[in-house]
């Protein structure tokens, strides 16, 4: 079943084509949301949003692949798959050096549609995973920092205490308090987040 929180943004000028789709997938449990041109979903974009677009490449106004461009203009993640009745090789080429999910020429099969979606979503999601650690990480003070570096490299209470010139009482202490903010369950997972902090800096 699709994550409740990320959502399939259709962008297609045929409002039959729109609602089917919207139709098809909210039946298997996806959550949708309409437009009938790229500048529609611009107007209304916002970079919270997380899931996936899917847009026709033959658009009025901005085509799917520009609308693909724009995107990345703007910083976005969402990851994109363009639909066409009207696919050609420079197209293609185009959609997938944006890093466009897949490229389907129409009619195409509907589980080939959800299997691109459930393959962006699983993009999103590892994503969304390393913002939220990037998060989790900004709110520890730097001496919590400096003893995760130290627990992950399996140095024990005493010994960090001694690195970094404290009691190894007061070692326990940030380390509950890293557990806490991180929501860490056991040391593997502060290993995997210290993990994380060495490789954003």
């Amino acid at each position: 079943m699709p994550a409740a929180a990320l959502t399939v943004y259709i962008v297609d000028d045929d409002a039959s084509v729109r609602d089917s789709l919207a139709l098809m997938l909210g039946l298997a449990g996806y959550s949708t949301a309409l437009y009938a041109d790229a500048e529609a979903f611009l107007a209304a974009w916002h970079k919270d949003w997380a899931g996936c677009v899917v847009a026709d490449l033959r658009l009025p106004g901005k085509s799917g692949l520009e609308l693909q461009a724009e995107l990345r203009a703007r910083g976005a993640a969402l990851p994109v798959i363009i639909m066409t009745a009207h696919g050609d090789v420079p197209s293609a080429r185009t959609a997938f050096q944006a890093q466009a999910v897949d490229f389907l020429e129409k009619p195409f099969d509907h589980a080939q549609l959800r299997g691109a979606i459930d393959t962006a979503f699983s993009r999103e999601g590892a994503r969304l995973e390393r913002t939220g650690d990037a998060a989790k990480l900004a709110s520890l003070t730097q001496r919590e920092r400096e003893v995760l570096e130290h627990a992950a490299k399996g140095l024990h209470a005493k010994e960090i205490g001694a690195a970094l010139g404290i009691s190894p009482r007061t070692v326990e202490v940030h380390k509950t308090r890293i557990m806490e903010k991180l929501g860490a369950r056991n040391v593997a997972e502060l290993v995997r987040f210290a993990l994380r902090a060495g490789g954003s800096r």
